[in-house]
């Protein structure tokens, strides 16, 4: 398929994606009690970190496979936003950015 510059259908008012819309400067963290902690990516691993070792349940066989509590964390910090802590009870995390 041929583009065309010039053709009616391309809007050239719209602004190319910045890369930094999809970078994480901090996340919110909820816990079931309904608190919300602000923490930048690191304190965010950290927290899961926290949460894991605390678990004593059975983990998912992806998370099982991993070599570290830290790799554990890094995982669920880039490929989840929700983590069961017991029947019913989960802790969440969202990627949010604070404007100044």
């Amino acid at each position: 398929m041929q583009s065309d510059a010039n053709s009616d259908d391309v809007n050239c008012d719209i602004p190319m994606t910045d890369s930094m819309m999809y970078s994480e400067e901090m996340f919110v963290f909820l816990t079931p009690d309904a608190n919300e902690i602000f923490l930048s990516p690191a304190e965010l691993i950290d927290k899961l970190k926290q949460v894991l070792t605390a678990y004593d349940g059975i983990l998912s066989p992806e998370l099982q496979k991993l070599a570290s509590v830290e790799k554990q964390a890094e995982y669920l910090q880039q490929t989840h936003c929700e983590f069961e802590t017991a029947p019913g009870e989960t802790v969440q995390w969202y990627a949010v950015r604070l404007e100044k």
